[in-house]
């Protein structure tokens, strides 16, 4: 049976008018405007912020779709990745009534959005050895499960999934599933982007707070065919994005890059890291990542996070997460920071 979307958007989303701005609607120059109540007489900074930024990203999807080869009307521009994660909650699932579905362990804020909508979580494990367990994911699933999260390079595991499973995952689910890509840029995996149009129920996100560098901007990415696109941009508040951000984002496309030598140095950075924590006795097992971190697991993950502490060094203590009793997970820091951890490691 063909994908449609409409059968699955909530009846309230289908019967929303959205809010509308003239600056949406008007595309002429115009010189003088008097539309949106701002303040006229401008504002305290240099900067000409006292007008409201483009409601729908225009010149930063140009770019963006240059870029992936893909159309400007098949990208969401939001309030970093967590906005586009909120709204697929919103669109799709009933509050009390629909499920979605998480494969543990994963990033935290699916959960956390889940709850927020009142939406029940489902859980399939991934097995032992971090692997998608396709069993569990067909017996968790029921028709009321709506979204399908799978994080890819996942986080805190670091690993990526082989993009046939993931594909195949699309054609035998009825709903939306979310391919999360926020380390795809670290991973010799080829981004699902361009499976967007084959697969009507994929949404692929990322964001420009990793490879990019730019987490303060708070500024991320979906990528779907254009009729999912046209529904979130139906939903999300009309000015989601700042202009400072705005700003910055054309600033950083201009540099791709400066972008991709970055990137090039934090993998070069991670194997060298790599391999000096293996040499270090507490260290156990160093589990395989395509991200811009690592999952350590540690003969004792509370004392070695509190020692860590200790020395002005934070890492994060996933120990009480699935799969990952006595693991830390460490960002790839710069030479001179990775040379403090080690060093502060090999004195406990």
């Amino acid at each position: 049976m063909a994908f449609k979307l409409v059968d699955i958007v909530r009846e309230n989303i289908k019967r929303l008018t959205p809010y509308s701005s003239a600056r949406k609607e008007f595309s002429g120059a115009a010189q003088i405007f008097l539309d949106a109540n701002e303040n006229s007489f401008g504002s305290p900074l240099p900067e000409n912020y006292n007008r409201y930024p483009d409601p729908l990203q225009t010149e930063i999807k140009a770019k963006i779709a240059e870029i992936n080869d893909v159309n400007a009307s098949e990208i969401f521009v939001g309030n970093g990745s967590d906005e586009a994660i909120d709204l697929l909650f919103r669109i799709f699932c009933e509050p009390r009534t629909d499920n979605v579905l998480i494969c543990p362990p994963t990033y935290g804020m699916y959960e956390v959005s889940a709850e927020i909508n009142d939406i029940s979580i489902r859980r399939a494990n991934l097995t032992a050895d971090f692997r998608l367990d396709f069993p569990a994911i067909e017996n968790a699933i029921d028709a009321n499960t709506k979204l399908l999260f799978v994080c890819s390079p996942n986080n805190p595991t670091g690993n990526s999934f082989p993009r046939e499973e993931i594909l195949k995952l699309a054609e035998m689910f009825a709903g939306i599933i979310v391919v999360d890509e926020a380390y795809i840029h670290f991973s010799p995996e080829k981004s699902l982007i361009g499976e967007i149009n084959h697969f009507k129920n994929l949404v692929v996100l990322q964001t420009f707070s990793k490879a990019w560098g730019l987490a303060g901007l708070r500024v991320g990415l979906a990528f779907a065919n254009a009729e999912t696109i046209a529904t979130f941009n139906r939903v999300k508040p009309p000015y989601n994005v700042s202009q400072i951000a705005q700003e910055a984002i054309l600033e950083a496309l201009k540099n791709y890059e400066t972008v991709k030598k970055t990137i090039a140095e934090i993998v070069s950075e991670r194997e060298r890291l790599i391999k000096n924590l293996s040499a270090i006795s507490l260290v156990e097992k160093l589990y395989p990542t395509d991200a811009n971190f690592v999952l350590v697991k540690t003969s004792d993950a509370e004392r070695i996070y509190r020692y860590l502490l200790a020395e002005k060094i934070v890492v994060r203590n996933r120990s009480s997460v699935e799969l990952c009793a006595g693991c830390l997970r460490i960002t790839i820091g710069t030479s001179a920071e990775n040379e403090s951890l080690l060093k502060a490691l090999r004195k406990i």
